[in-house]
């Protein structure tokens, strides 16, 4: 670690950059990832979110406290809560090899989060992590930890920085910084630019980053400087979509990234939290990377570090699965489409192998065979299928059970037949997906590419309509296609563990590129989320979902 002259190292890296760059304006959007880091990146497929800060100790949302809070609660915060801080048991190797076991190839930490606090032996402010009774770097100790495991450094980052606007008068708030004062604006993007020399300068060569907020010059200047240090760094948010607590509706062709959270909240929450289930998480996983997408799932540490039992037993739940069938996540592709109902696809072109991930197959119980059509794929005469995990030569304790895999291809698919055979828990339940693994296959079809497009509000007759709009991209290789569009109230994922079914508008049969349906609506102040659905004789074809508010007259 530099410690020695380091003041006079940064402050000469940002003359030396200042002098490089030009002005960046706040309608600029850099992103100088390269394409091989970005497949690279796309290849990990899943990652380890750390949400950690001094907050922890309270059990609050990290950092948005501070907005709207009043002087007394700010002067605690900023002046008091910091001298309780000590994550003594932060155990960084625990961490990064139970991640590893979860099939996870990356982690991404909270260096600083909105409040401004560091977790980093800073010289640029004291409201970091040495100046608490922990007194060490836990930055240091996280980075050499996850490298030791041979996964991939992330660090999280917030141009935001909520205790210099209350250190310089300034009203706490996310966004809008036109109103800042020339002079202190200057002063903000330095203060950001020097903690970014230091990040990348102090800790070797960071694989990701994940800026969260700024505006402009606060977060533009971030990623200059990262990239002009290390060129090789891959920036996901502020360069990339990263959707939080969502998927989105279909398969992206640009990278993506998404969060989420095993419960409610991203910091540790030591009472009223409400996990989701591990066969949940484990679905979202498969539906993340069968959409050409990685998935970073987060844990919030306890206040003296320890990771809360809730989530180290949800990440072991994720490990066993991953144990098994960690060769369906890990340097996959998306297949033609992303599923047919509740069967996920995931792809390995060069190898031409292709994964059926078998999902809400609760209850299945261990020697039983089941059947599955794959309409959406075609076996060659060199083609192989099994089940991951099993060899398909023995049931333990059922002699008599023919556990090998069966398949053939007719007219209307890929039909399979297959055995839950291993045991992996003593009562003989698994109610996770089980993965069928099928060699040298091919698309028994070529999918239409649709588009969800914006929704209007229209009134015709007294009465007022959703508009819903879509067009057809490519038709693929089928004719008279039937469309419809799916809609439900919005979905909230933090206070609702499961969505609203879809309700779907009539069905109608198109030929042109471009076409509409109209829904009729109450007079009432809601939010639809929407999406075309294309019902294709082999698959529905979902659109990417939008949203669309109504106001009450």
């Amino acid at each position: 670690m530099i410690k020695s002259g380091v003041t006079f190292l940064l402050l000469t890296f940002s003359v030396i950059l200042w002098a490089q760059s030009t002005e960046t304006t706040n309608t600029e959007t850099l992103n100088l990832n390269k394409p091989e880091r970005v497949e690279w990146f796309r290849d990990l497929g899943f990652g380890l979110f750390i949400h950690f800060s001094f907050d922890s100790q309270l059990g609050v949302v990290i950092s948005h406290s501070m907005v709207g809070a009043s002087e007394d609660y700010l002067n605690r915060y900023i002046n008091e809560l910091p001298k309780t801080f000590d994550p003594k048991d932060f155990d960084a190797k625990e961490i990064a090899t139970l991640a590893k076991l979860a099939g996870m190839k990356y982690i991404v930490f909270t260096t600083k989060h909105h409040s401004g606090f560091c977790m980093w032996d800073t010289e640029t402010t004291d409201f970091n992590i040495t100046n608490t009774p922990y007194k060490k770097d836990l930055l240091d100790e996280y980075v050499e930890a996850t490298r030791e495991a041979g996964l991939a450094v992330g660090f999280y980052f917030s141009p935001e920085d909520f205790h210099f606007l209350h250190e310089n008068g300034l009203e706490i708030r996310r966004t809008n910084i036109n109103d800042i004062p020339p002079h202190l604006m200057k002063k903000y993007v330095e203060l950001n630019e020097l903690q970014t020399i230091e990040l990348m300068a102090k800790y070797g060569d960071i694989d990701i980053l994940f800026y969260d907020g700024g505006e402009g010059p606060l977060l533009e200047k971030c990623k200059q400087v990262a990239w002009e240090l290390h060129p090789d760094v891959v920036i996901t948010r502020g360069a990339m979509e990263t959707p939080e607590q969502t998927v989105p509706g279909t398969t992206l062709s640009d990278p993506w990234e998404a969060c989420l959270t095993m419960g409610t909240q991203w910091a540790y929450k030591p009472a009223n939290e409400v996990y989701k289930t591990g066969t949940r998480l484990i679905e979202i996983l498969v539906e993340t990377r069968a959409k050409g997408g990685n998935q970073l799932l987060n844990i919030g540490p306890k206040p003296n570090g320890e990771v809360p039992e809730e989530q180290v037993n949800l990440l072991r739940e994720i490990a066993a699965w991953n144990f098994v069938n960690g060769e369906a996540i890990e340097a996959t592709k998306p297949w033609i489409i992303p599923n047919e109902e509740n069967i996920w696809y995931t792809w390995k072109p060069k190898e031409k192998t292709l994964y059926a991930i078998l999902t809400k197959q609760a209850e299945w119980p261990r020697g039983e065979r089941r059947e599955f059509v794959l309409k959406s794929v075609n076996a060659t005469e060199n083609t192989e299928v099994e089940v991951l995990g099993q060899s398909g030569k023995r049931v333990e304790y059922m002699s008599e059970t023919n556990a090998t895999t069966l398949f053939e291809q007719e007219e209307n698919g890929l039909h399979i037949s297959c055995v839950h055979a291993q045991r992996l828990y003593n009562n003989h339940k698994w109610n996770y997906p089980l993965v069928l693994k099928i060699t040298n296959a091919q698309p028994a079809f070529t999918p239409p590419v649709v588009v969800t497009e914006e929704a209007e509000i229209i009134q015709s007759g007294g009465t007022n309509y959703i508009q819903f709009n879509g067009k057809i991209i490519e038709q693929g290789d089928q004719e008279n296609l039937k469309v419809c569009f799916q809609y439900r109230p919005h979905f909230n994922p933090t206070k609702q563990p499961i969505p609203v079914e879809w309700k779907e508008t009539k069905t109608m049969l198109i030929n042109d590129e471009a076409f509409s349906i109209k829904l009729p609506v109450k007079n009432e102040k809601i939010t639809y989320q929407y999406r075309l659905v294309l019902k294709h004789p082999k698959s529905t074809i979902n659109g990417k979902i939008k949203s669309i508010s109504l106001s009450a007259n």
